[in-house]
């Protein structure tokens, strides 16, 4: 049996980040279930970065993107919603996971292996390669503690986002990449750079998210929430025209609109849920007739059910946004001003078969990187 450290962006997120928990959730199962349930075990990392030590997520108008008094002012009234999902969402790293039974920041950090008996260190998904996030390069990400570079570390679906990297970054990079054995990238942006720059093994492979199956998520969707018809509006960032799509699609079909936002006013026409857990905004997902949103993983989810969607342009989201409507053929769902044209309806057996074969090569992939551990 080998332990893998999955090290990852999840349980100090500032906000409702429904991804990068079941990002999370995904990997370690998708670890668990490879070569049979005697070969590999993943435990999550309670790992804090640096740079979000100083975050607390019950007071998280310290550190929101947008910076404007609206916005401050409806976080302020999202308080209370926001302090019952977040024991929600501990409750779902706490018992959902094989999590570490130590926390861990940059002063303890060359223990976990000991501490954890890990046999290596999977570093992934999400954007744990942004350096515009996370405020340059994190130990703990790019594998840059002792205990990940002299032991066995490899990236899975690991992500730059929308990178901005200038000469001097470059060469940050091209340093840090050495820490890896294999390197397992999200989006297809930086891999021709990173096959120039490295002898290393690099692939564009799935998010984790992906890898499972629709019914892989059973175990942990809640029961249908709503009774009636509805349209599930999931803003990871306000956005006016989203907003305004919503509002003309609800007025169209007469279905009513469930919000997952910081947006508690609209609270006056939409049923407000951002105290959803992580099961619940599964299901939330599955029953809805619609769904509007600007997050990656809305879309991902909405596909797993076969829900009709549309997402829209969002800040550092757009290439993973792209690339994955580009590997299902559906970038018309893709709404930047809310005016675009309707787009097709989804065949969702076409979009299923064009998953299908990456999943395959992903999954062989992880498993090579596992089994690759000596």
């Amino acid at each position: 049996m080998k332990y893998f450290g999955v090290v990852s962006y999840n349980i100090y997120g500032n906000f409702t980040n429904y991804g990068s928990a079941l990002q999370s959730w995904a990997l370690c199962k998708s670890i668990d279930s490879i070569g049979g349930k005697s070969e590999f075990k993943s435990v999550l990392v309670d790992y804090c970065p640096d740079v979000l030590a100083d975050k607390d997520p019950l007071d998280p108008m310290k550190n929101m993107w947008d910076k404007d008094e609206e916005s401050r002012r409806q976080c302020e009234l999202s308080l209370p919603a926001i302090r019952i999902n977040y024991k929600k969402f501990m409750d779902f790293y706490n018992n959902r996971f094989r999590k570490s039974q130590k926390s861990y920041t940059s002063a303890n950090f060359n223990e976990v292996a000991e501490d954890e008996k890990l046999d290596g260190f999977v570093c992934g998904s999400d954007t744990i390669f942004c350096i515009d996030e996370f405020k340059g390069f994190d130990d703990g990400y790019y594998a840059n503690y002792d205990c990940m570079k002299n032991g066995y570390t490899v990236s899975y679906a690991a992500s730059f986002g929308d990178p901005h990297f200038t000469d001097e970054t470059l060469l940050i990079l091209n340093e840090r990449i050495k820490n890896f054995k294999v390197l397992g990238i999200r989006e297809n942006l930086m891999v021709p750079y990173l096959k120039q720059h490295t002898d290393i093994p690099v692939q564009k492979v799935l998010d984790p998210t992906l890898i499972l199956t629709a019914e892989d998520y059973k175990e942990i969707t809640a029961p249908k929430l709503i009774k009636n018809k509805y349209i599930l509006l999931y803003a990871r960032r306000h956005n006016q025209k989203m907003t305004d799509y919503v509002n003309r699609l609800a007025e169209k079909t007469g279905y009513e609109i469930v919000e997952i936002s910081l947006r508690a006013e609209n609270a006056k026409h939409h049923r407000m849920f951002y105290e959803a857990g992580v099961e619940e905004f599964l299901s939330l997902v599955k029953y809805a007739e619609y769904v509007v949103t600007n997050s990656f993983h809305a879309a991902i989810f909405s596909i797993h059910f076969e829900r009709p969607f549309y997402i829209f342009s969002r800040e550092q989201c757009d290439t993973k946004i792209i690339e994955l409507l580009e590997l299902v053929d559906l970038k018309d769902r893709l709404m930047v001003t809310g005016e675009e044209d309707e787009p097709r309806v989804i065949d969702y057996g076409n979009v299923k078969a064009k998953i299908e074969k990456s999943r395959m090569e992903s999954i062989k992939f992880l498993s090579d990187e596992l089994y690759g551990c000596k």
